[in-house]
């Protein structure tokens, strides 16, 4: 009796902690969230539960044109995006002369507001930009970066350049508790760097990748902001994402449709977390 006196003190002690951070998160992320899920189901005209809505979304050629660039964007930047943090994060857990310099690039971009970030971006891809005045000294054309084919390389070398300090962070913090006898014993048995890499660095470093590929991946979602200071509201069809889709529904008052753009959205980063679980459950498993 007294140890259940005890726990369900210590519930109600937590649930008391917790009041604050879980109203703010019903009133500002999950009541808005239920109410766009209310309103894709409802007719534009006030009617009753209906479909079209989510219809007219997945037939729209510029919902497909987002989704398709949002879905190529996270399949080409979060797999750049983890193996250079890796390789990074591998560099900086070295004796090498310049660690200090790096760790002070790659913690920059963590702390620079995002406008700053976009002004240094344009001065670099701007058609009178620092970079077509390289190229043009050297003898080549001047290119139209944000307007063309190549708009969708700069957002993803933007999209590195923002997030990268972080992953290295946790890379970092994934090696070094990683013990130092595990490489001692591994040497003493012969192994080389490559098999200590994917026989005691990789292995162990399982779960923070995990992490890191999840949180690259929730961050690629989140790019519109440095598109949408970088190249407007409509930018070229390459880097028309999502965001832009639903930021110009909404501002064209079609409720109905950003609510059911949102709910698909939301629904397909949850299937990507739950697939990432179950994959880091499965590798955990597999190497007790």
């Amino acid at each position: 009796m007294k140890w259940h006196r005890l726990s369900r003190r210590e519930l109600l002690a937590a649930l008391g902690f917790l009041a604050p951070s879980l109203a703010g998160f019903s009133v500002f992320y999950l009541v808005p969230f239920g109410q766009s899920v209310l309103n894709s189901f409802q007719d534009r005209l006030g009617g009753g539960f209906t479909l079209s809505n989510y219809k007219e979304l997945l037939l729209s050629s510029s919902f497909q044109k987002a989704a398709s660039n949002t879905f190529w964007f996270t399949a080409i930047s979060v797999p750049i995006l983890v193996v250079v943090s890796l390789l990074l994060a591998l560099l900086l857990n070295q004796r090498v002369f310049f660690r200090n310099w790096l760790r002070t690039a790659y913690v920059l971009p963590l702390v620079v507001p995002v406008a700053s970030i976009v002004l240094v971006w344009q001065i670099l891809f701007d058609w009178n930009g620092a970079l077509n005045a390289v190229m043009e000294h050297f003898g080549f054309s001047r290119q139209d970066w944000m307007k063309s084919e190549w708009a969708g390389f700069v957002i993803v070398l933007v999209y590195v350049w923002k997030n990268i300090g972080y992953n290295v962070i946790l890379f970092l913090a994934g090696l070094q508790n990683i013990p130092d006898h595990y490489y001692e014993i591994a040497g003493l048995e012969g192994a080389g760097p490559v098999r200590k890499l994917f026989g005691i660095t990789l292995t162990y470093l399982t779960p923070t990748t995990f992490l890191v590929v999840l949180m690259s991946v929730l961050n690629s979602f989140k790019v519109f902001r440095e598109t949408y200071l970088v190249a407007g509201a409509y930018p070229h069809d390459r880097i028309y994402m999502m965001q832009h889709y639903m930021n110009n529904m909404f501002l064209s008052l079609d409720i109905q449709k950003v609510s059911s753009a949102a709910v698909l959205m939301g629904l397909c980063i949850m299937a990507l977390v739950f697939v990432l679980f179950r994959t880091e459950r499965v590798f955990r498993s597999y190497m007790e």
